[in-house]
């Protein structure tokens, strides 16, 4: 079996998206906690960017795909109820984690349909 040898990186999708995340680290101790959970699922993309669950084209939300033009999203699942969802883009190069949001349970069951509010 053939090892992918490219570098690995976790990017965020844009900058009110960096941002939101660095203010997190400033927040009370619920906001700070998430961010632990961020890092640590940051660092699990690093190693593997794949590690996530890899979300059905036919779940997407489609604000997803016209905002970002995503090709694929997968999911990642954090303490507490979060989920933190994210695309994957590569090239010959690299391998690029993308964070796209991270949402609680009840936000991420209405944008995928799970529930209607």
């Amino acid at each position: 079996m053939k090892t992918d040898n490219r570098p690995r990186r976790v990017s965020f999708i844009d900058s009110a998206l960096k941002s939101a995340f660095e203010e997190l680290a400033k927040g009370k101790f619920e906001d700070q906690q998430l961010t632990s959970f961020l890092n640590r699922a940051m660092d699990d993309l690093v190693k593997n960017p794949f590690c996530g669950i890899r979300v059905p084209s036919n779940q997407w939300p489609k604000e997803y795909v016209h905002k970002y033009g995503i090709n694929n999203l997968h999911k990642y699942d954090l303490p507490d109820g979060w989920r933190l969802l994210y695309t994957i883009r590569g090239s010959r190069i690299e391998i690029i984690s993308i964070l796209i949001e991270w949402i609680n349970h009840k936000e991420y069951e209405r944008k995928f349909g799970y529930k209607r509010s």
